[in-house]
């Protein structure tokens, strides 16, 4: 497990409404590598009868931002801020691990490759990357900070799940977060699910 300070005098909380509720913004800086992630909380987190809904969301700027059609990213972004402010109780971290975790300008390159017709996976591992460098340390000792022990885990991906369980925190459940594959999207879910393991449909 790598190791995670952060200074509690050092966390900035916001109010930040937004178009799918209200919610608070945290903004965290690991004293040991520099690595940053904010979180996005809404409602009441100690409620004993309510377990948090939780996204871990990792940075894909083209996705999230520029409404990219060749992931899901932008879209799953969307809907867990959705269900969380319906749900009443949640926090969703983003990451800044773009590219699963190789910065967005190896991610680009890996683009290149992937116009070539090579997927995802193969991408990566030509850069000379893992298929999936992320870790999920700093989002355990995040969800800590904020009091949250026992999570509902919204994601497709089972290493997020291994990640926060060796890191202590329970995953008392996993909530799909699929969505609708386009044309553009569906070789890049399908790789997910038969090279990653991804429990996609």
């Amino acid at each position: 497990m790598t190791p995670v300070r952060f200074d509690p005098k050092r966390i900035p909380n916001a109010h930040l409404p937004t178009r799918f509720g209200e919610f608070h913004i945290y903004g965290f800086e690991n004293e040991d590598d520099g690595e940053q992630a904010v979180a996005l909380v809404c409602g009441d987190l100690s409620l004993p009868d309510r377990v948090p809904l939780v996204r871990i969301h990792s940075q894909c700027l083209t996705g999230d931002t520029l409404h990219s059609l060749r992931c899901d990213c932008g879209d799953q972004l969307e809907t867990a801020l959705r269900k969380m402010e319906r749900y009443g109780a949640g926090v969703l971290i983003y990451q800044m691990q773009e590219g699963r975790g190789i910065g967005l300008i190896n991610k680009l390159f890996a683009y290149v490759l992937q116009d070539q017709g090579i997927d995802t996976v193969d991408a990566n591992l030509q850069l000379g990357f893992e298929a999936d460098s992320r870790t999920y340390d700093l989002c355990a000792a995040i969800l800590n900070h904020l009091g949250v022990a026992r999570i509902r885990l919204m994601s497709n991906n089972p290493e997020k799940i291994r990640g926060l369980e060796r890191a202590g925190i329970e995953v008392v459940e996993r909530v799909p977060l699929q969505i609708q594959a386009s044309t553009s999207s569906e070789k890049y879910l399908r790789t997910k699910k038969e090279k990653m393991g991804h429990l996609i449909d």
